[in-house]
């Protein structure tokens, strides 16, 4: 395509020629001088030789060279088939189905325990551990220890003497004689902690020996495997006026 530009250029270019100093230059044959309308031969050609190189080469079709080609490419393609996207999962969580557990009960390497149980009674069943708690392990009910005897609270024999209450004043002087019994609580250090009556018809007698029995009743407290227990014991006291 710059071909049309320089032929276009050179043909509209007059040629000149240097002339010698003082001299009028000739016109050159192309140029186009006050001579050239006696040529209309010259200037149609002039201008038409260019327009008609310029159509030419507009209107001839352009040579366009094929692609260059490659061989056989010495590797095989494989075309991989097209995976599906998954299907999207529920998002909203499954229940868990129950299980079941199943329990089985071993036999005890013990002997069976002798029953005491009285004539027609049943024995319940078999107790089986829930799931999660050591299934197939025997429980046996042993029997329960039985406790220890209670050793009762005794008088302590050091503090004998000052067992008797004092004798009420007004019954000594009308020479009245009575029985009063008390129900007393002993502490595990042996020293009366409450008095209750049980029987008595005078209550000066009750009130004689409650406050001996709070001041100066001692006894041995009662044990049971020998550890000291609070225990309650009941005491009978006799008022006697004795001559002599």
């Amino acid at each position: 395509m710059t071909l049309i530009p320089m032929i276009s250029a050179l043909a509209a270019t007059p040629r000149r020629a240097a002339a010698p100093a003082g001299t009028r230059a000739p016109l050159p044959r192309e140029s186009y001088g006050a001579g050239n309308r006696h040529r209309p031969v010259a200037a149609l050609f002039a201008v038409g030789v260019p327009a008609a190189l310029v159509v030419a080469v507009a209107l001839s079709p352009m040579i366009v060279d094929k692609a260059p080609t490659t061989k056989t490419p010495p590797w095989t393609s494989v075309f991989l088939p097209k995976t599906t996207p998954p299907e999207p999962q529920d998002a909203k969580p499954q229940p868990k189905q129950p299980t079941e557990s199943v329990v089985i009960a071993t036999k005890s390497p013990l002997p069976p325990l002798a029953s005491e149980a009285p004539a027609g009674h049943v024995d319940p069943p078999p107790y089986v551990p829930p799931a999660g708690t050591g299934a197939g392990t025997t429980i046996i009910d042993l029997p329960v220890p039985p406790k220890p005897p209670l050793v009762l609270a005794q008088l302590d024999s050091r503090y004998a003497g000052a067992f008797q209450p004092d004798y009420p004043a007004r019954e000594q002087r009308g020479e009245i004689e009575g029985i009063v019994r008390v129900r007393v609580l002993i502490g595990t250090d042996g020293r009366v902690r409450s008095v209750e009556l049980v029987s008595g018809d005078n209550p000066a007698f009750f009130e004689a020996t409650k406050r001996r029995a709070l001041s100066r009743w001692r006894f041995k407290p009662a044990t049971r495997g020998g550890v000291a227990e609070e225990s309650w014991k009941e005491m009978t006291v006799r008022f006697e006026i004795r001559n002599g």
